[in-house]
């Protein structure tokens, strides 16, 4: 794993309703050690005011529950990929929707990946380690600096 440069450090926006839940990524991202501030929207509507106010660049990619009270999560995806300003910021569903038909259609909805909530605690912690170990550490997100040496080269 590469160390994380300051570019890195852009918090992660986190749409979820539930506290336990939000209890339950605050564990996971400690676990691993990540130093990425976890921000919270309680339900979509304070989502998009958050990503309006800042926009799509302030944050590494969004977490986002599907079960949320007032707008459902397919609803904010549909919106942020119907913004041209928002279309890049990163969007990974975390639900506990097992449903094929909802997992296809995050997707052509645009979403980057479908993981499902576990009942188990500990496969929930686990996944979402995984999670943020990827999407922080591994993928190279939009506005993310690479590590030196990587990419294409100039003339």
């Amino acid at each position: 794993m590469h160390e994380l440069s300051s570019a890195d450090l852009r918090p992660v926006l986190l749409v979820e309703d539930s506290d336990d839940d939000f209890d339950t990524a605050t564990e996971a991202a400690g676990r691993v050690q990540l130093r990425n501030q976890l921000v919270r929207a309680v339900d979509a509507d304070a989502a998009l005011a958050m990503l309006a106010r800042d926009g799509a660049g302030a944050y590494a990619f969004m977490l986002l529950d599907f079960n949320l009270t007032g707008l459902d999560g397919l609803t904010l995806l549909q919106q942020v990929r119907g913004a041209p300003a928002l279309r890049s910021l990163p969007v990974v569903v975390f639900t506990t929707s097992v449903n094929a038909r909802d997992r296809d259609t995050f997707y052509a909805a645009g979403a980057n990946a479908y993981h499902v909530k576990s009942v188990k605690y500990d496969d929930c912690l686990q996944t979402l380690e995984v999670i943020f170990s990827y999407w922080l550490r591994r993928a190279a997100l939009p506005g993310r600096n690479l590590p030196p040496g990587a990419g294409p080269r100039g003339p």
